[in-house]
């Protein structure tokens, strides 16, 4: 890099998570082994939702096939400063002495309509500060830097406090016989999660086969990303638990089994051509015929749970995850206006995922700065299971 031995950035107090209407405060540090001439230090402040997928087509004729790409963007915020020197139209040229260099910027991120980051098969929700030096006639230096902005949900909330219930039932068959039917109850123990916490399920295994079958429980994450009147489904499984198997004419009960929650996005819903989705898949596995499942859906949230007496009700659900009709999408979701009111400051742990670079079109891979990004979470270390839930207060108020 010739002259510029150190060109990065760094966070305010090494705070690198944000949540909407906060303020995002930092330092540019540069090292000069000389003198640089230089029209201006700029920094700029950025947040985009972009979607990106292919799909192959056959033209039916002699071309063969071809490939058909969609993409779609929202920019949520585009700012930028001025660290040194002057705006770019006036064309002066200004020294910045070697030695050691730093200067501080902030930025306020906007109040609402902005979503939790998010880095996707298919597509990202993307936020980042970059710093560029503009040298007269020659190229200009850059670093880059991402941070996460989270979206809060509280899980607190009544409508996270509901259980999600739901059954199903088949009868198999085995050419001209009929075996007795199938079935599955279950419930999960609340509707909202944050990652680090275990999501219970209270289930019922009927067989009335004549076979022995399996019961199963999978955390499924579905991301559907959007792109003109076209959708993406991808569907990943997260962590799963088995059961003992049931015997022909058996019952399986499960109480309060767990499945843990790694450190995921949560639900994301606010975002017009992005959407992140949980469910529980509860299953009978039965040899030689298709497994009976159903759906119980869930929300993955950025404030833990507080442990409080809550008097469950059950949210009954038929609903599915196939179901990503193109209707227009619904105003944008917010849960607050300000940062959530956590009882004890947050604990956050990078994303399951991993990091991804962060390089776009515009940008040249031999800048310096961070290249890669991993998002970081809510996330609950200590997690203890609530009591059950009892209609007698343990703590009455006199």
């Amino acid at each position: 890099m010739g002259k510029l031995r150190c060109f990065e950035i760094m966070w305010t107090e090494n705070k690198s998570v944000f949540y909407p209407g906060e303020r995002v405060s930092g330092l540019v540090v540069l090292y000069l082994k000389r003198d640089v001439k230089l029209r201006s230090l700029r920094i700029f402040l950025r947040g985009v939702a972009k979607v990106h997928w292919t799909e192959s087509r056959n033209t039916g004729t002699r071309l063969g096939s071809y490939t058909e790409h969609y993409n779609a963007e929202v920019e949520y915020f585009f700012k930028r400063q001025v660290l040194f020197g002057g705006e770019v139209p006036d064309g002066r040229d200004h020294i910045l002495e070697a030695g050691h260099h730093e200067f501080n910027f902030t930025f306020d991120l906007p109040m609402s309509g902005i979503s939790t980051s998010f880095e996707g098969k298919h597509g990202s929700i993307r936020y980042w500060v970059k710093a560029e030096i503009d040298k007269p006639w020659s190229f200009n230096h850059k670093t880059k830097k991402a941070f996460t902005v989270i979206s809060p949900i509280d899980i607190n909330r009544p409508e996270y406090m509901n259980f999600v219930e739901s059954s199903v039932e088949k009868t198999l068959c085995c050419w001209f016989c009929t075996s007795g039917p199938v079935s599955i109850t279950a419930r999960t123990d609340r509707r909202g999660y944050c990652p680090g916490e275990s999501i219970q399920i209270f289930a019922e295994f009927n067989n009335h086969s004549s076979r022995t079958v399996t019961p199963h429980a999978t955390l499924y994450q579905s991301q559907i990303f959007f792109a003109g009147n076209k959708s993406k489904l991808r569907r990943t499984k997260l962590s799963a638990i088995a059961g003992a198997p049931v015997d022909s004419g058996g019952t399986c009960v499960w109480d309060s089994q767990e499945i843990a929650i790694p450190a995921v996005s949560p639900t994301i819903r606010n975002c017009c051509i992005l959407k992140v989705k949980y469910f529980i898949e509860v299953s009978l596995h039965i040899p030689g015929s298709q497994a009976l499942a159903l759906q119980l859906p869930i929300v993955i949230g950025t404030v833990p749970y507080r442990q409080m007496r809550h008097s469950p009700t059950c949210l009954q659900t038929d609903v599915t995850l196939n179901d990503i009709s193109l209707l227009p999408a619904p105003p944008p979701y917010t849960e607050s206006l300000s940062p959530p009111p956590f009882g004890d400051p947050p604990t956050y742990c990078e994303s399951v995922e991993g990091a991804v670079s962060i390089l776009d079109e515009d940008d040249d891979p031999s800048q310096m700065g961070s290249l890669t990004f991993t998002p970081m979470y809510t996330y609950v270390y200590d997690y203890r299971r609530p009591p059950a839930y009892s209609e007698n207060d343990p703590h009455p108020i006199h």
